[in-house]
């Protein structure tokens, strides 16, 4: 990045400083070296390896400390965290200052915004990363995990033009391509596509831990069974709190599930090899259509 280039924004307050917020700090610092990332973080584990990983320049143990004249706010915590953490911003924010954030929800964090920000909300830009890993924390974190990747932003009709220009510019600066929902479709897309998937993952795996014999069957797991689970290695109250966020658009993908279960369940209990054998295909040309794909 040559000196010249004009920079987006000078100082950057971080807030949360896990995988998703830590990989984008990374991302941004290696674009433009010259801007500030201050962190604020609740655990001093994650603030001390934060500064470690030059994830920020600073890190604070407190909001207000973190957030004292950032031009550009960004909350990496999970979403049930927002409203009082926004309601928190408020009196600090500077009058032009943008916020913007990577949940994976975005009608409940565009409605707490709007209920908490007041005169600030045309300035938040709601924004989900398709991006991350079952692992989590600052030493998770790495510049490149966004190159190539979707984030998704579902603006409204009061959002500042320019805020989400601004935002725009340095998702792209750190290797993501940028796309827009509606706030509405893109929870019930996400319901379907990550939200179920990771309650399914847990559910497994906890039905299996509490049985007796659990240590037996968890000794013969391999690979089919490592492919399914590895996302209940996920952050547990990140998922808790996406899973509240999306209760109706969660809760008509379990019954959808349940039904294809059931569907299932009855050509087994028939010995219906066919039913099985059609669907398995179905599904087989479905999954490889997508794997062979641009987003597979």
């Amino acid at each position: 990045m040559s000196e010249s280039s004009p920079l987006p924004v000078s100082r950057i307050a971080l807030i949360g400083a896990g995988l998703i917020g830590g990989s984008w700090a990374l991302a941004i610092r290696a674009a433009y070296p010259q801007i500030q990332i201050t962190l604020y973080d609740h655990a001093l584990r994650h603030r001390t390896e934060a500064l470690q990983q030059g994830i920020a320049t600073q890190a604070f143990d407190t909001l207000e400390g973190a957030v004292q004249d950032a031009e550009l706010i960004i909350l990496a915590v999970p979403v049930g965290a927002f409203p009082a953490m926004m309601k928190q911003l408020v009196p600090v924010l500077k009058p032009n200052t943008v916020i913007t954030d990577v949940g994976s929800t975005k009608q409940s964090v565009i409605l707490a915004a709007k209920a908490s920000l007041g005169d600030a909300f045309p300035r938040f830009v709601p924004g989900h990363p398709i991006s991350g890993a079952e692992k989590s924390g600052p030493l998770a974190a790495r510049a490149d995990l966004f190159k190539n990747k979707r984030v998704v932003f579902t603006p409204v009709s009061e959002t500042d033009h320019d805020a989400l220009a601004k935002v725009r510019l340095l998702w792209e600066k750190a290797g993501a391509e940028v796309h827009i929902l509606d706030a509405a479709k893109h929870d019930e897309i996400f319901a379907a596509v990550s939200h179920l998937p990771h309650l399914l993952s847990y559910a497994l795996v906890e039905e299996l831990a509490t049985r007796p014999d659990a240590a037996l069957i968890f000794s013969y797991a391999a690979g089919g069974f490592r492919d399914f689970t590895r996302i209940a290695g996920s952050h547990p109250t990140m998922w808790r709190d996406i899973s509240l966020a999306n209760t109706e658009a969660l809760l008509k993908e379990l019954d959808a599930y349940t039904r294809k279960l059931a569907e299932l369940r009855s050509a087994l209990e028939a010995s219906d090899g066919a039913a099985l054998l059609a669907l398995f295909q179905r599904a087989q040309k479905a999954r490889t259509d997508w794997a062979s794909g641009p987003t597979g």
